[in-house]
């Protein structure tokens, strides 16, 4: 049996799919791993900051054509508002849905990005971290609304990779902070008798060092 368009546009949207996912998932480790200067280890912050853009529109381009062939696409009838507005479609309401909020999502980040310095910093970042939310219920949208993903093969290996790549950052960040002396803490023992700043042979002034 020859490819037919509907055919084509069904393997572009899936295609698409998977990409989409890999890109959307770098870009939320990125965003995980990069540190208070905007910086990852052994990269300086203007790599950083040209590396997570750069994904970032490649992920939206990629996202695009996939929403663009999933809504051409005549197997099935998904129109252009369901893919923009939430749980209206006809098919599959709850899983497109999904996309549609993750989407809008992704759609409010390049807005307040690109109006950055009209709405203010705070606004910007609750808007930003907002946008992390987009990620996970992409990853839901996706394994609801592909039948060929839940039975296995390549696009639920890279499925499953995504998501532990973003769970080990996660736990990496989360290590980290914890590990970090908090700078209230800082201070206080710099404040106190004895007190002197964290040096290579002791890391941290000891309890009780100017009581001698």
């Amino acid at each position: 049996m020859g490819v037919t368009s509907s055919t084509a546009l069904w393997y572009a949207s899936r295609a698409t799919g998977v990409v989409s996912l890999v890109l959307l998932s770098a870009v939320v480790i990125i965003g995980i791993l990069v540190n208070r200067q905007g910086r990852l280890p052994g990269l300086p912050r203007f790599a950083v900051l040209g590396l997570h853009r750069n994904l970032s529109l490649l992920a939206v381009a990629f996202v695009a054509v996939h929403v663009l062939a999933a809504v051409a696409d005549s197997y099935v009838s998904i129109s252009l508002a369901a893919a923009v507005i939430p749980f209206v479609s006809a098919y599959e309401p709850f899983w497109l849905g999904l996309g549609a909020v993750s989407l809008d999502l992704m759609a409010a980040l390049i807005a307040t990005s690109l109006l950055r310095r009209h709405i203010g910093r705070r606004t910007w970042r609750a808007v930003h971290w907002l946008a992390y939310a987009s990620w996970p219920v992409a990853v839901v949208h996706s394994v609801g609304s592909s039948t060929d993903l839940r039975h296995g093969g390549v696009p639920l290996d890279l499925t499953i990779a995504c998501i532990a790549a973003v769970v080990a950052a996660l736990a990496w960040r989360v290590a980290r902070a914890g590990a970090a002396v908090p700078r209230a803490r800082r201070v206080r023992e710099l404040m106190t008798p004895g007190g002197r700043p964290p040096g290579p042979a002791q890391p941290y002034p000891l309890a009780g060092a100017g009581e001698r």
